[in-house]
């Protein structure tokens, strides 16, 4: 469900979300009045909705396994967890093909995870071994898989948004179906390269797919105090790009609304900017206490967990025993054990790699002894 609104200027100490969510609610009431909604289980398969958890479940486990092996001191450097923006790695899974491309910030384990890369090699990354999906050379923040159509993990901030673009212009180049999902966080959408791949794509035309996955804070620093547009999806309005948001804390929601955005750009009508209004329970990294938001707002939040709502979507409408969610709780588990197992076993990357995976251009007219 998708409409646009115009605030005035909030209380900044009070959530912007919390009063976007106030209004989507009224709206909501009045419309389930006009039309009686489908079930869920009439929408989807048993199978899709398994896998949604378990894509969802294992983003969760493995994020909370990274973070403990951070404090072990496993993990070095940066580390940003996915801990609460689950339902969007769930949708991707189902709402673009296996021959799109995606690119990403560095809060990206999750959405690796859900393109196909293994636990194994994401952990072993993180542990910086040479078994990781980069041999142990990008860390926590530049996943990357030529094989499963992920171009990372950026590690600044803003960067993969001209990339994104460039890859949205190679597949129409090479007159492809293919779109490109170009994702970025709320920080992001205030970087000079947005405004201008906005303009090359719409005068161009090109198959992708913006998506900001707008969890609330800059950092530190809500968007209320730092940008006059709550809704960051109406930046797509100075461009005459068409736009949208949806819920991020609901997998159904964010699947369809990814789903139409991708319909629209595979059917030649150009690039699609949405927003999807998120939440981290975490800092932003694992060095941020996130002293700037008050324990209530987090409760409010959890309270709407993508992985338990998700759980009891399925057993409610019993889409699924609590047998097999169980077995899926198991399968999980073991996975993420099995995965730091892994990684700490594996090797370290020999000292050769530093010369290895280096752009050179043989004929560079510039080298000088």
């Amino acid at each position: 469900m998708r409409f646009f609104c115009k605030f005035a200027q909030p209380d900044l100490n009070h959530h912007f979300h919390q009063i976007l969510d106030q209004t989507k609610m009224a709206k909501r009431a009045s419309k389930s009045t006009k039309s009686k909604a489908k079930s869920p289980k009439d929408k989807y398969s048993k199978e899709t909705f398994l896998g949604w958890y378990e894509t969802a479940l294992r983003v969760r486990r493995f994020e909370e396994r990274a973070l403990v092996e951070y404090g072990k001191q496993n993990i070095r450097g940066f580390c940003h967890v996915y801990i609460g923006q689950e339902a969007i790695a769930a949708a991707l899974t189902t709402a673009i093909t296996p021959d799109d491309a995606i690119v990403t910030a560095y809060r990206q384990h999750g959405v690796a995870l859900a393109r196909g890369l293994t636990s194994r090699s994401c952990m072993a990354e993180l542990f910086g071994k040479y078994t990781g999906c980069v041999k142990g050379k990008g860390g926590s923040m530049h996943f990357f898989s030529k094989e499963h159509r992920y171009f990372g993990g950026n590690g600044i901030v803003g960067a993969q948004i001209p990339i994104g673009t460039g890859i949205g212009f190679a597949e129409k180049y090479r007159e492809t179906n293919n779109i490109s999902v170009t994702m970025f966080g709320d920080g992001a959408a205030r970087q000079g390269a947005l405004y201008e791949s906005f303009n090359m794509a719409m005068n161009w035309k090109l198959p992708v797919l913006y998506i900001v996955e707008n969890n609330g804070y800059a950092m530190g620093t809500s968007v209320a105090r730092t940008s006059n547009v709550l809704d960051i999806h109406q930046v797509g309005e100075a461009f005459g790009m068409p736009h949208g948001e949806v819920d991020g804390m609901d997998t159904m929601k964010v699947h369809e609304a990814i789903k139409e955005a991708a319909d629209h750009i595979r059917a030649g009508n150009g690039p699609y900017f949405l927003e999807i209004k998120t939440y981290r329970y975490k800092g932003h990294s694992v060095s941020d206490p996130a002293k700037y938001r008050t324990r209530e707002e987090l409760n409010s939040y959890r309270e709407r967990d993508p992985v338990k709502s998700l759980e009891k979507t399925i057993l409610d409408g019993k889409i699924a025993s609590e047998d097999e969610i169980k077995a899926i709780k198991t399968k999980i588990k073991e996975e993420v054990e099995d995965s730091v197992k892994f990684a700490l076993e594996s090797p370290l990357p020999p000292v050769e790699e530093l010369w290895t995976d280096n752009y050179v251009q043989e004929d560079y007219p510039f080298i000088k002894d």
